[in-house]
């Protein structure tokens, strides 16, 4: 009865925060185009399957996502596991379990975006299969691996994210002035489209659970920013898979040259 109970406060809720968005664009629709609305009851219809499942994914993450982030950081970071793992007492450098499985964690959910899948089609076809399906969700999914690998770290450690951030953003700035033009958009939207409704939940859980279990750590100050290396870390490895690809045409280029030069 509690789970049901939830549930149908979650829907609720749902539907508040989706009748502003809905009472706009039917009013947009009425004063500026006019008219009337076709197909309004397959409309109407649809936003009863929005409210519906926005509630029951958020019953999801809290029921069963957050708290199994929180359960897996509690059990990667317990002192004795640890302890028999490394055969001591555990220090930031045995913490590695929690960053392999980071890594792990970002890289499976971030293949699994749909957001990202569509993205990866569009770029192929737009491109002429220039840029490849797969290895521009690899490109991504290493990004992401790599970026919540390091929050990670910096939970452990208890850095300041900014330190982090900026140096990042930094690389993105170099980077972007010797990648090739045409794969600097696509690039600094494969940020944007990491951070969807897989990734998140997983990352934050993750994250949270981390900064709870480790003592002398803030969940609020340390346990949040996993998401910002996840859309930061992106940029930087598909802006590297577009000069890795650069180099790779100016290396065959030159090796046709050779040889007809040769012939």
């Amino acid at each position: 009865m509690d789970l049901i109970r939830d549930s149908l406060t979650l829907i609720l809720g749902s539907a508040i925060d989706v009748a502003p968005i809905a009472i706009f664009l039917f009013l947009f629709h009425r004063v500026v185009i006019g008219g009337r609305i076709p197909h309004l009851g397959q409309i109407l219809v649809g936003f009863v399957f929005v409210v519906v499942g926005l509630g029951l994914f958020l019953q999801g993450l809290e029921k069963t996502l957050f708290p199994l982030g929180r359960l897996l950081a509690e059990q990667l970071t317990d002192p004795e596991f640890l302890e028999t793992a490394v055969g001591v007492m555990p220090t930031w450098k045995d913490f590695w379990w929690v960053y392999l499985f980071g890594g792990a964690i970002g890289f499976s959910t971030t293949l699994a975006e749909p957001s990202l899948i569509a993205v990866a089609i569009k770029a192929n076809a737009v491109s002429a299969g220039a840029i490849g399906f797969w290895g521009l969700r690899v490109a991504v999914a290493l990004g992401v691996a790599i970026g919540v690998s390091l929050g990670c770290y910096r939970i452990v450690v208890g850095q300041p994210l900014h330190y982090y951030i900026a140096a990042g953003y930094l690389v993105v700035i170099i980077q972007t002035m010797m990648s090739p033009k045409l794969i600097v958009p696509l690039a600094y939207d494969s940020g944007g489209v990491t951070t969807s409704t897989v990734t998140v939940p997983l990352v934050t859980a993750l994250g949270l659970g981390l900064a709870e279990a480790i003592p002398g750590r803030n969940p609020l100050l340390e346990g949040f920013g996993l998401v910002a290396f996840a859309s930061l870390f992106p940029i930087i490895s598909v802006l590297g898979y577009g000069q890795l690809a650069e180099f790779k045409q100016r290396v065959q280029a030159t090796r046709a040259k050779r040889t007809r030069s040769e012939a």
